[in-house]
């Protein structure tokens, strides 16, 4: 097939102009070719060759498209948790932690009770455009999505820049219009996908771990739910000599949230409260969990496992996370495996040098 003739916004959202969806394929365009051009100025991180851009390299007719899923809740707030009472605090105390591509934001009624909770994994390049190209449509949707209280002076400064963190789209309490803390890019997404696609092999063994392939290649955080495990998925596509990608439309997206285990007070399924109000069917970016006023009780009176719902961090545990790649061509790449891991190019050249220039594992992960 031909190439894609441009990148479509995230979710098809259809908030954008004629001049926005330019910006936004411009945006995507120009960050994929950043990533498969790597880093230069380290050793064994470029080019990623596997990696394509769709919009200048057609997709075969072989291609297929793998959903990586995992988990919303943070996992380097788990690890140092002793409890789950403790993670859950700390995970719904600041949108920082929330570092695994979705981000939420929590009402409470006048006793302190959940009546909901409002989850979003958009990236903030988005509204970045749409800032630049029709802030009165950035303006709406806050009003819209987060608060009919919304000025346009909380969204915009003095010279008319978009605020990223602004009043409305800073903490738990107080709305959740897009990710904001600082690894919840499109771009860390784009930059992580293509470093995974190189495919290595160390001592003549080619790498499969999850964990391995992360430390080898530095694309992400190794304690995250999220990065390992895109990372994995990818490096197993360009394995079978496949060339990759991201597919269109470029985006993160929910998967699923699951209640095996949970119970309303009725009997209702839960799962009825759990509604996308952003993206469309197969590419959702914003949900919401919330119960309608007329049931009779709140989001705080479902139990999960038995245990009342007093933290959005309790539903952030049933949530999954998606992105999707695309793999063609497959069999056919003659790109050659890398035999060393990432490392800046003057520390490795040290290392070889105050090695006397043994052959070694130790100087193979350096260059």
């Amino acid at each position: 097939m031909p190439p894609l003739r441009a990148f479509d916004p995230p979710g098809h959202l259809t908030d954008l102009d004629a001049e926005g969806r330019q910006a936004w394929h411009d945006f995507i365009s120009e960050a994929t070719d950043r990533a498969i051009t790597g880093n230069t100025d380290r050793t064994n991180d470029s080019p990623r060759a596997q990696y394509y851009n769709l919009t200048r390299t057609p997709t075969a007719d072989d291609a297929v498209h793998q959903d990586v899923t995992w988990t919303a809740f943070p996992r380097q707030v788990k690890v140092r948790a002793t409890s789950d009472r403790q993670r859950w605090t700390a995970a719904d105390r600041s949108r920082d932690v929330q570092d695994e591509y979705c981000e939420w934001s929590v009402v409470r009624d006048g006793t302190g009770r959940i009546t909901r909770v409002t989850f979003t994994c958009e990236g903030p390049e988005y509204w970045e455009v749409l800032a630049r190209t029709d802030p009165a449509t950035v303006l709406a949707l806050y009003r819209e999505h987060v608060d009919d209280r919304v000025r346009e002076a909380d969204l915009f400064d003095g010279s008319g820049a978009y605020i990223r963190r602004n009043r409305w789209n800073t903490d738990t309490v107080n709305g959740a219009m897009h990710l904001v803390q600082a690894s919840n890019t499109l771009g860390a997404e784009i930059e992580l996908c293509a470093a995974a696609s190189i495919v290595r092999r160390i001592d003549g063994k080619v790498l499969t771990d999850e964990q391995e392939l992360i430390a080898c290649g530095e694309y992400g955080a190794p304690q995250r739910n999220s990065d390992p495990h895109i990372g994995g998925v990818v490096n197993s596509v360009a394995r079978l000599k496949a060339d990759l990608a991201l597919a269109n439309p470029v985006g993160l997206y929910f998967d699923d949230l699951s209640v095996a285990g949970w119970a309303t007070p009725d009997g209702t399924d839960p799962k009825a409260f759990w509604t996308y109000v952003r993206g469309d069917a197969d590419h959702p970016v914003r949900a919401m969990f919330e119960v309608p006023p007329d049931a009779g009780y709140a989001v705080g009176d479902i139990r999960i496992l038995g245990r009342p719902i007093l933290f959005g961090a309790q539903i952030a545990d049933f949530i999954s996370i998606k992105a999707t790649a695309m793999g063609c061509r497959i069999g056919q790449s003659t790109v050659e495996p890398f035999t060393g891991c990432v490392a800046e190019v003057e520390n490795a050249q040290q290392a070889v040098r105050a090695l006397g220039g043994q052959s070694s594992f130790a100087v193979s992960r350096l260059l």
